[in-house]
């Protein structure tokens, strides 16, 4: 197996050494918590706290009692690593983060298992090796079933790692603790972004029942038009009748329309199936499913040919009294949902469909001032995008460095 990274700092030549786990420190299992101790006493680790995370987040931690000698034996100091012994999902099973600082009377839970370093590791650098294709890849491959996915002492004893000279560890762990910042950075800008956008959608429409929203455009003033949706929308879904060849999509709650070979395996079953009872979709119309409208699953359709979908959506266009951006936007309001949850009907599963839609009411200003309102929200989701995709693009990197700058 090779020894070396393929991307190394200047410098640096050596081979990184083998180990296993087990040389490099102590395993010890967490302690388990009676449901009379929850809820009192000191703070302890749980799984909750390690997922998704390299480092504990030590402000969202829950409290249970522990004796002294519990607090003695299970202990945390800065630099032990916690895994979780065991999740439902394999990709949980194994999860590794770091405790930043020596914590007083802390404990942590029975479903992980503490690692203390007593070889010297470089604190950032076991931040990011617990999470390099290697190591993730044995401990998965070695997970047992039972209820869970579990992993044991015995198996992170026998974890098999390289690793560097302790001065070539400290520059791989600044490298990426500094990528961690910048992608940390670009989700809490990415984050207000949203918050913003929810904000404004609050704002810029009329709620309970008023004609005038919160904020407005400079030389708006007039009233809003309360408006049916039966009188600003039409059915316009027309069958296949013809069977033609037309490219098969859904809808998403996260991206509206999609093809179904993006969002399904092998096309999903309209690749194969008689396509003639399927509505065609043109350009400009709105299309939404009944069942999953409750969870954002609605879309806009703009390009210029021609697409199916499936016979239970509703789709459906839009007169000249509103502007197509302007109700997309609304649809992704608080007012929408309200709407969707007085109208909806069924038992287990509830339907929204488009008679439905038709009982409803929307709030409209003139043509001008629902460009106005469009085109700023349209601007704010395009950063929004921006934003995503260079946070994207972060993560790619980092990923890529994970696999070259470890062995």
């Amino acid at each position: 197996m090779r020894n070396k990274p393929r991307i190394r700092f200047k410098g640096f030549a050596e081979d990184w050494e083998q180990c296993k786990l087990g040389n490099l420190g102590t395993l010890k299992n967490g302690m388990n918590f009676s449901k009379e101790a929850m809820g009192k006493g000191y703070p302890f680790i749980n799984l909750q706290n390690i997922f998704g995370s390299n480092v504990i987040d030590l402000t969202k931690l829950e409290k249970a009692e522990a004796t002294d000698s519990q607090l003695k034996d299970y202990n945390l100091q800065k630099g032990d690593v916690l895994f979780v012994r065991s999740s439902v999902k394999l990709e949980g099973v194994g999860e590794a983060a770091l405790i930043s600082e020596d914590l007083k009377d802390t404990t942590f839970s029975g479903f992980i298992i503490r690692f203390r370093d007593n070889y010297g590791l470089d604190y950032n650098f076991k931040r990011f090796i617990f999470i390099t294709v290697l190591i993730r890849n044995q401990i998965m491959s070695q997970a047992t079933n039972s209820a869970n996915k579990n992993i044991s002492q015995s198996v992170l004893n026998n974890l098999y790692l390289f690793i560097p000279t302790k001065d070539e560890q400290s520059k791989i762990g600044l490298i990426f603790s500094k990528l961690d910042k910048c992608i940390t950075l670009h989700q809490r800008k990415l984050e207000k972004l949203k918050l913003a956008k929810k904000a404004l959608l609050q704002k810029l429409f009329p709620k309970n029942g008023s004609q005038f929203p919160e904020i407005r455009f400079k030389g708006f003033t007039d009233a809003w038009e309360q408006c049916k949706f039966s009188d600003i929308t039409y059915l316009s879904g027309i069958k296949n009748k013809e069977n033609k060849p037309y490219e098969s999509y859904s809808i998403s709650n996260e991206f509206g329309f999609i093809p179904q070979d993006e969002q399904f395996e092998n096309g999903g079953t309209m690749k194969t199936a008689d396509k003639s009872m399927y509505y065609i979709v043109s350009q400009n119309s709105f299309a939404y499913n009944p069942a999953r409208i409750n969870v954002g699953s609605i879309g806009y359709y703009d390009k210029p040919d021609n697409v199916i979908v499936s016979s239970l959506y509703e789709v459906f266009k839009t007169t000249d009294i509103v502007s197509d951006k302007f109700l997309w936007h609304w649809f992704k309001s608080n007012q929408f949902n309200r709407l969707i949850e007085k109208y909806q009907e069924g038992g287990v599963r509830l339907y929204f469909y488009y008679d439905k839609l038709c009982k409803g009411t929307i709030e409209l200003p003139t043509i001008n001032e629902q460009n106005k309102i469009s085109n700023l929200l349209d601007d704010l989701d395009m950063y929004i995008t921006l934003h995503q995709r260079k946070l994207d693009k972060l993560q790619e990197v980092k990923k890529g460095l994970l696999q070259k700058m470890f062995v």
